[in-house]
């Protein structure tokens, strides 16, 4: 096993996400060097990529044929659509970010009847769709980031797995470029799909691309925090330039704060990125006083939420930080960073959120980006460890985004649940209120 420099993040031992791989940090051989694989890459890989992608996407409901005329109405017409990119090449045995993720939550949509097969027109999975070119990478990450690890996919096919230190950690594999760019590319389909929707109903559907690698982690320099491209972060400036949504307001309610899309867009006042993140979790940023610099002062909101936090709490930051905070930017998209690892039963960090948390979520943004732009709205996979918490809130993200009730109580547990730390909480939401002007 190698262990590939490809850039170097400061990083906090905070949280839990760097002991549970301790152990194995010693066993790795020297590093391997970025300018290497720079001054060696090959562009016949890059070359054969399309400079620029197509708008154009093929979608599967429950007829046999795939739309071609009409396809703009079928989307129009339906609830939810979404991509699935499973990376089923990008593995590690044993790791948490694996690729059984994808497949655990498409088997529960199935086995739950939340897929074309079952619901008709109301559901459209979205098929053939483009990778993400390097020119969409780059307009989030370093352009010698991206060369650099697509030239390192030879040295993994020789080592059969690349580790890249101080990064979470995060690994690649012989697929690991060419799946990171599938995942991107899933979710600039949606993005497409969604739009095109909207621009022949005033309720167009919810999108939710089901991908992997996760993205929030990756800073522009590189990857992080089992993050390998920033996979929101280039939907929103892809939403930016092709289809001129200027304003894009991007929620995280990944239980870690998602510091790659924090950084991308920390002077950016086009782009609000608002986080709730247990405090002290990995990575160690996200602090309440960050709320973005030069012009971009007071479009980043940092919401540290202590440990045992739960129902109780979401709902609140709903009301009374999410809303108004949407309300007073005034989006053309919302973008979420849909990380179900706060889930009382995963094991990576210790909130106690639960299926029924999600559905309330996921419900709520719907209506608030009907009530703000549109109806324009697009979920990304990121966290969530435990197989069965993580599918069965998926799956009630997509009844809350069909406007079906919720199912949660089938799967919650009471019995998982303490008190809240309600006093830490208030006093929170009131400091970050306070410092928001909300």
């Amino acid at each position: 096993m190698e262990v590939l420099h490809l850039f170097a993040p400061r990083l906090s031992t905070h949280g839990n996400i760097l002991p549970f791989f301790g152990p194995s940090l010693c066993t790795w051989r020297a590093p391997l060097k970025l300018g290497f694989f720079i001054g060696h890459a090959r562009h016949s890989y890059l070359s054969n990529l399309i400079p620029r992608r197509k708008s154009s996407v093929f979608c599967s409901t429950n007829v046999e044929k795939e739309p071609s005329m009409d396809s703009d109405i079928q989307l129009a017409n339906a609830k939810v659509i979404y991509s699935v990119a499973p990376a089923a090449g990008h593995n590690q045995e044993s790791h948490p970010e694996s690729n059984l993720r994808v497949p655990a939550i498409v088997d529960t949509l199935e086995k739950l009847e939340l897929t074309p097969k079952h619901r008709r027109s109301e559901i459209i999975e979205l098929k053939h769709f483009n990778p993400a070119s390097v020119e969409d990478i780059s307009s989030v990450h370093e352009r010698a980031y991206v060369l650099g690890l697509e030239k390192a996919m030879d040295k993994a096919s020789e080592q059969g797995i690349l580790f890249i230190e101080g990064s979470g950690p995060t690994y690649a594999t012989a697929s690991t470029f060419r799946d990171s760019l599938l995942a991107a590319g899933a979710g600039l389909a949606v993005v497409d799909a969604v739009v095109a929707a909207s621009k022949k109903s005033p309720e167009p559907p919810s999108g939710f691309a089901l991908i992997r690698p996760p993205g929030h982690h990756a800073v522009p320099t590189g990857p992080m925090g089992f993050c390998v491209f920033g996979n929101i972060a280039v939907a929103a400036r892809y939403a930016q330039r092709v289809h001129g949504l200027n304003r894009v307001f991007i929620i995280d309610f990944d239980v870690h704060h998602g510091n790659g899309t924090h950084d991308a867009f920390y002077e950016d006042p086009d782009i609000y990125f608002l986080s709730t993140h247990q405090e002290g979790s990995y990575p160690g940023t996200g602090k309440i006083h960050e709320v973005g610099s030069g012009q971009g002062e007071g479009t980043s909101l940092n919401l540290p939420l202590p440990g045992g936090s739960g129902d109780v709490a979401m709902r609140t930051v709903f009301d009374e930080v999410i809303v108004p905070s949407a309300q007073r930017f005034k989006p053309d998209i919302i973008l979420v960073s849909a990380g179900y690892d706060g889930h009382v039963l995963d094991h990576l960090a210790s909130l106690q959120l639960t299926t029924g948390t999600y559905y309330m979520l996921s419900a709520g943004i719907k209506q608030l980006a009907k009530e703000l732009c549109g109806g324009r709205c697009v979920f990304f996979l990121e966290g969530g460890y435990n197989l069965k918490s993580l599918s069965y809130s998926v799956a009630d993200t997509f009844r809350a985004l069909l406007g079906d009730p919720s199912r949660a109580s089938e799967f919650d547990n009471p019995a998982f649940l303490y008190e809240e730390p309600s006093n830490r909480i208030k006093q929170a939401i009131q400091k970050l209120k306070a410092i928001h002007s909300l």
